[in-house]
This record gives structure tokens, sequence and C-alpha cells, in this order.
């Protein structure tokens, strides 16, 4: 193991006094903030530190989790059983403890390193005194930013599913039978709930920072106290919203469009014979799946529209959707691109993700808008999103916590239908493709960037299209 960050514990000098003060000016809130889970075992934490995190990532803040857990298996290299959680197990206490510490210690080290700006303390952190240190090593210390986010539960049935869940994908049980797994995992929680302290809110609340209790995954309510800062209130707002915890999506590009057919991006086409046909296959397929409660979400142009036509399920077409805005090169060929826009082509070939269109929008851009989108789509399951192919990168890029320079390449062909399934933290993603033909429209990035390139160097990844809707039986190839 590396060497760890020794923080010192002792009183302050008078030096450090005064570097203290100077970190907790009226520019703290602009400085990195640590989230601390709390609460005990099978009330979503987990699953909630990642989705938060995943968030976070998502919309510019650079964010962390670490898990206790992970850490303490580290220093015991099987689980043995409950009996570790017992509160009079000093040697095993200690162990726990330790990991807490490395966790915290780890976390805190990471938010002094520049650009570094959530981490996400994930473990139960049941104890007051635990909590005191969390506040006193980042607050005090550090002069960082501290918030807890309780998870309360009581719900029998949310407890029985989420149970399941630690039964199902937990690495302490995976090598136990189910129902010895059961019976150890509800003397664990007898064990935590016995050194349980929660902490109390309003003029009682144990430290004077923001404090959030979730009751029942949220659909039980949210209690907030003391919540400043845009980091926080961007946390609490998302955090608000109750998430299913089984869910599962579905993902479609338009059917075939006259304008892929022939190379052209952007525009709204409408859809070519081969994508009506598809629109009928998807709607077959769809309603034979007999999802209760579907709803069908499209972009307000018409190929998406048309696509989702035959499905007889309630429907939202919302602006976030509609495919990336080309600007000044919306409707060109990528052969009319490197004819009148040459040096464009090669800078957004340079840097897809961050490369804006002449009076248009980058994929950036892209991602901004779908903020609210993606956000109420965790709240959701059994929706079908019907979309367009830069617009479902960024949605599946999300969700499978792709890194952002390689979401303009997750590859998203026509034709087939995409299913998302939260399994555990992650999501599972599978692919149905329609048995119906239809062009490839996926260009991967050109080894030659460069301005000067010549446009056979350009156009050398282009995948071959038709010429006019009317040859569609003769497809041509691109030079």
């Amino acid at each position: 193991m590396a060497a760890r960050t020794q923080f010192a514990t002792e009183k302050p000098s008078e030096d450090c006094k005064g570097a203290q003060a100077a970190k907790r000016s009226p520019l703290r809130q602009f400085g990195p903030l640590l989230v601390a889970m709390v609460g005990l075992p099978g009330r979503g934490k987990s699953l909630l530190a990642r989705r938060l995190s995943r968030y976070l990532n998502y919309t510019g803040e650079k964010t962390r989790v670490y898990d206790i857990s992970e850490y303490r298996r580290k220093h015991m290299e099987h689980y043995d059983s409950h009996e570790m959680f017992r509160a009079d197990n000093l040697p095993a206490w200690r162990i726990r403890q330790q990991s807490f510490r490395e966790a915290l210690e780890d976390a805190a080290t990471w938010l002094q390193r520049p650009g570094n700006q959530v981490a996400v303390l994930d473990g139960p952190n049941v104890s007051r005194s635990q909590r005191q240190e969390i506040y006193d090593l980042v607050y005090s210390q550090l002069g960082f930013r501290v918030m807890f986010i309780e998870c309360v539960c009581e719900d029998p049935v949310l407890l029985e599913r989420n149970f399941k869940e630690i039964l199902k994908y937990s690495v302490d049980y995976r090598k136990m039978a189910t129902e010895e797994a059961l019976k150890d995992l509800t003397h664990k929680m007898a064990h935590y709930k016995a050194q349980y302290e929660s902490p109390t809110l309003g003029s009682l609340w144990e430290l004077p920072c923001p404090m959030v209790k979730i009751l029942d995954g949220g659909d039980g309510g949210i209690i907030a106290h003391g919540v400043t800062g845009s980091k926080e209130s961007k946390i609490l707002a998302y955090v608000s919203m109750p998430k299913p915890h089984q869910q599962t999506l579905y993902f479609s590009r338009h059917g075939e469009s006259e304008f892929n057919v022939i190379g052209k991006i952007g525009g709204d086409a409408t859809l070519s014979p081969r994508g009506r046909l598809y629109s009928k296959a998807l709607a077959n397929h769809v309603h034979a799946l007999n999802l209760p409660s579907l709803q069908v979400w499209t972009s307000t142009l018409k190929r998406t529209k048309a696509t989702s036509a035959n499905i007889q399920a309630p429907q939202q077409h919302l602006h976030e959707l509609d495919e990336i805005w080309s600007g000044d090169c919306e409707s060109l060929s990528y052969e009319e691109l490197q004819e009148h826009f040459p040096k464009e082509l090669a800078l957004r070939d340079r840097e897809k993700l961050k490369y804006r269109y002449p009076q248009g929008e980058s994929y950036i851009d892209v991602m901004n808008r779908l903020v609210p989108v993606l956000t109420q789509l965790e709240c959701e399951t059994n929706v079908l999103t019907v979309s367009h192919q830069a617009v479902l990168r960024c949605v599946l890029g999300y969700f499978l916590e792709t890194p952002p320079e390689e979401i303009p390449y997750i590859h998203v062909p026509l034709h087939t239908i995409i299913k998302l399934t939260l399994q555990g933290f992650t999501y599972n993603m599978e692919t149905v493709k329609m048995p119906i033909d239809c062009v490839d429209t996926n260009r991967a990035k050109p080894i030659n960037c460069s301005e000067t390139r010549s446009a056979a160097d350009a156009l050398l990844t282009l995948p071959t299209h038709y010429d006019s809707i009317s040859s569609l039986k003769t497809p041509t190839p691109c030079t």
C-alpha cells in the first residue's frame, strides 16, 4: 500500500490556527466538498452514493466515491461472519476503525489535488465520534466543506428488496449459501442497530454543517437542515427526487431517414422506406414486451415521431432530445463538409467532444441540455426514448459512466433496440438488432486530423451511403 498522508490530531499551533482561519474565510463555499453517507446497512446508501457520483461527474463536478467496506476487505481477505461487527469484538472493531480512517484520509488527500471537487465517503458512519472526526479533519483542519446524508428506511417492502440486492451483489456473500447469508446479514443489522447513534436535526444537530435525511428512499420525504452553497444545493435537488431501486430503460434511434441514406447530417428528414418498416417492427417488439405503465419519449423532429407513431403508449416530444444542432453545416454530407468547411471538419475530428459547429452545438452543449431529462429518466422505469445518434451517445455515456472524451464515439447503430437494466450499482446493456437493412452512420475518428490533410484522408473512415433515395438497391461507396 502507498505511503499514507498523516494528518495532525494534536492541538494546532498559532501559525496553524492562522492558516485555518484563512481557510474559514467567506470564500470557503468555492472549495471542495466531502459528502459523508450515514445509515444502517441495507438502506440504499451505496446505490445513492454511486448515483450521486455519476450525476456530479457528468455535470462537471469531478467526484470520487470512497467505500469504507472496500478498505475493510483489504485488511480481511475473506469475510467470515457477522461476528466482526459486534461492538465487543475489539480486534475486528480496530480493523473497522482503521478502514474508516484510511478511507477518510484518502478522500481528504484526493480533495486537496487541483480540480477535484467532491468526495463521497460511503459507509455507515453510525457513531457521533466518527462524524465528529470527519468534521474535524475536513472542515476544521483542511478548511473544506462537509455535508452528511443519512438514509433511513423502515418500509418492510423496501428493506426486503434491499436485503435481496445485498445478498445478490455484495462481495461478502458471494460464496455463501443464500439461507446462511440471510441469517448472517440479519445478525449484522442487529449489531449495527445496537451501535447506531442517529443524527439529530434542527437546533440539536450535532455539527454546524448541512445535513439531509432521506426517508424510505425518498418516498417518505426529505428533511434538510442548514443546506447552503451551490454544490450542496445541487446535491439536495438531486437526492430529493425518489429513484427506483429496480429499473429498466429502453432506447432506440429513429428509423433510417432519407438523410441517412444519402449521408447527410442533421436536418428534419422523413423516414426512408426501410425506416418505416423499422417503425412497425419496433412497435411490434415493444408491444410484445407488455411493459406496465410504458412511456415513450422522443425528440420534436419528424423522424423520431414517425418511428414511435405505431406504439400504443403515452408520448412526450422533448426539444432536449433533438439531434445535435449543426448550425451552418446542417443538411450537408461529409463530402460537402470537406469541400466547404475543411478546417471545421478537421477541428471536429481533432476534438469531437468540445468542438462546436459554426452557429451550432458541441457534444458538451448536448450533454448540458440533457441534464433535466436524465435526472427525470433516473426516476422512471419502462421508458422508451427514441432519439438521435449524438443524443443517445450522451445518454448512454451518462448511465454507463463512459469517460467524456469517449462519448462521441459510442456506437449507436440504426434499427437497434438498446435495453439498460440496473444491476446493483451499475447498468447492464443489451441490444436487439431488428432484421431490417439500413445504412451504417458511424464514422470512426480519422488517423489524420490535420487542417492541411487531403480530402481522401478526411473521408477515409466515412461509411458507405447511397447517391439518392431512388438508388437504395445500389449502394455506392464514398471516396
